[in-house]
């Protein structure tokens, strides 16, 4: 939605710029902008528009601060979690919170936390947090269903901009509504708020600067109510079906794309390639799991899509949905970024590296390693002495890529060193030529116990 309304404003004559920051407000020989820098090519330019307490104290050092960040995590389960329509909102959790429960994207998603924190660009979930809310929303499940810690397909945090409204006498309670405010100097700051708001916030801030500012616009009341955003001009619930007959995508596929596209459907399905198939027709997805086809990915390009980062996340919303199928999807996504936009073979790889850093750190992966690591598992003597005895049996005969460490192929191989590929083996989550000898590994939840026996787990 942040996209469209880019795009939209674009449309209207708006000046959008992407991997921009401002570094100080201009106010001189009668001009007013802003100084900032385009990360993507570290130029400096000016441009307007800037809010938050770090702009508004560029603007008078001396004013208080009006927003208090809090820090949110949400975790995604699947979605056999929530029916397709219907959501839980528990307005008190065991400490005060709010927890919901949503279906999302054909998954679940489930949320949140509420704690005060520092700002930062690079937010990311805790271990605590996560176990939070799994344990809140276990209360409200069926009592055969147990949400388990590996459940968690992806997990990550943001920060809301909770905030007192300046205008008053004395400071007010946090609020998740908005304010505008207008300094001395009429810099107009907007903050607070939330998607769901986000026309009505527009609104006001025009409004503001209107009078502030004596504009003389080109109407005399607000437009939004009825303005269409990017890609809604000509979509229809049905429009999905036109996809289907006349370019010859899967079902699925079109259906994706009308409801994340609109009306640019059509220019996004024009890009896709030949499948080389009887049927799909066009359409090679980048992950088999997921509806995502290598059309998005040039489309993407063109619409301010600068970066890996930028397109597993903010295009196709894959590292929120499952992280591990973002990891198996990032070498295609970046070797098509990398053919639209020259990338050199070290970009590429700079590229990779970053988005593996992201999906770590931010969308959960590394905690959910740390987790997985810390998972105890009690042997009996009996038990210890076979799991002793594994070491020398337990080996690799080609590694699948799941991002474990093991040993040179053949080397003996401890069975704990293969927990996270026997986890990935025997949910069938993915799908490489390879053999796996382990003595006797079997699954019980996330805890893996040795027996008598051995067996072989084939992959692929």
């Amino acid at each position: 939605m942040c996209l469209a309304v880019a795009l939209t404003a674009a449309r209207h004559s708006a000046t959008v710029c992407n991997h921009v920051e401002v570094l100080e407000l201009l106010k001189k020989d009668n001009g007013k902008g802003a100084k900032v820098v385009d990360y993507m090519t570290r130029k400096e330019f000016n441009a307007t528009g800037p809010f938050t307490d770090s702009i508004r104290k560029m603007d008078d050092p001396t004013i208080k601060s009006i927003c208090a960040p809090s820090l949110g995590v949400h975790i995604v389960l699947s979605g056999f979690y929530s029916p397709e329509q219907l959501g839980l909102l528990v307005s008190s959790t065991s400490d005060g919170r709010v927890i919901f429960f949503l279906p999302w994207q054909r998954h679940t998603i489930a949320g949140t936390t509420d704690l005060p924190c520092e700002v930062t660009h690079n937010p990311a979930p805790s271990e605590d947090e996560i176990q939070f809310i799994l344990s809140e929303i276990k209360h409200y499940l069926n009592q055969d269903v147990e949400v388990r810690r590996e459940d968690v397909l992806s997990a990550w945090s943001g920060i809301r901009p909770l905030v007192s409204d300046p205008n008053e006498d004395e400071m007010q309670a946090l609020a998740r509504n908005h304010i505008v405010h207008i300094s001395a100097s009429n810099l107009i700051t907007i903050a607070g708020g939330k998607c769901t708001t986000y026309r009505a916030m527009a609104e006001h801030t025009i409004d503001a600067a209107v009078k502030a500012c004596d504009l003389q616009p080109e109407r005399p009341e607000s437009v939004t109510t009825f303005l269409k955003i990017e890609g809604g001009q000509g979509w229809s619930p049905t429009m999905y079906i036109r996809l289907v007959q006349d370019f010859g995508l899967e079902c699925e596929v079109a259906q994706h794309l009308a409801k994340s596209y609109g009306d640019r459907a059509f220019a996004v399905a024009k890009m896709a390639s030949l499948t080389g198939k009887r049927w799909p027709v066009i359409g090679n997805r980048i992950h088999p799991d997921f509806p995502y086809i290598d059309a998005e990915i040039r489309y993407g390009v063109r619409e301010y899509a600068c970066n890996a980062v930028d397109m597993i996340a903010r295009r196709l919303r894959l590292s929120f949905l499952n992280v591990q199928a973002a990891q198996e999807a990032l070498p295609v996504v970046c070797d098509i970024m990398a053919e639209e936009l020259k990338w050199s073979k070290d970009e590429k790889q700079k590229q990779i590296n970053k988005a593996r850093e992201f999906l770590a750190l931010e969308m959960g992966q590394a905690v959910k390693r740390i987790a997985k690591d810390q998972v105890n598992v009690n042997l009996s003597s009996e038990e210890q002495q076979i799991d002793d005895e594994a070491q020398k049996i337990c080996s690799v005969a080609s590694s699948v890529g799941t991002g474990a460490c093991f040993p040179e192929e053949g080397k003996p191989c401890h069975y704990r060193r293969l927990h996270p590929l026997a986890d990935v083996c025997l949910d069938h989550m993915f799908l490489h030529n390879g053999l796996v000898n382990v003595a006797g590994v079997i699954k019980c939840g996330i805890d893996f116990r040795l027996w008598k026996f051995g067996f072989q787990i084939f992959v692929g």
